[in-house]
């Protein structure tokens, strides 16, 4: 199944390496570099999926999904951190994610994480 993913992270890096792992898989990639960027392309794309990255300039990552959740509560966001404190991970799952995974991410745990949420799961473990 082919998804509508939004990547958000102010790492340029960080976006072409996770679009790079989406590409080949059929999905379709939109990238925002910031928290205000990611709700404005949200808000006119609908995406099925966002990834998004917690420390980011100007809007705090939980912010974001708060404000993406308000649009939508029943999105798709899995947070993409370095962040490996169980109270981060805590926060996050409170605040509505469907998932966590940490940098530098792997393309075999997007791939697992993609497949749980398609088969209409979350992906916490």
């Amino acid at each position: 199944m082919s998804l509508k993913i939004l990547v958000v992270d102010d790492s340029g890096l960080a976006r072409r390496t996770l679009r790079q792992m989406l590409l080949p898989q059929g999905h379709t990639v939109e990238e925002a570099s910031d928290g205000a960027q990611a709700i404005e392309r949200y808000f006119i794309n609908r995406h099925d999926v966002v990834f998004l990255d917690i420390v980011m300039e100007g809007m705090y990552g939980l912010e974001v999904l708060t404000k993406i959740r308000a649009l939508n509560p029943d999105v798709k966001v899995i947070v993409a951190t370095a962040d490996v404190q169980t109270s981060t991970r805590e926060e996050v799952k409170a605040a509505g994610a469907s998932a966590m995974v940490n940098k530098p991410i792997s393309a075999t745990e997007v791939t697992r994480i993609l497949e749980l949420i398609e088969q209409g799961g979350m992906a916490w473990s």
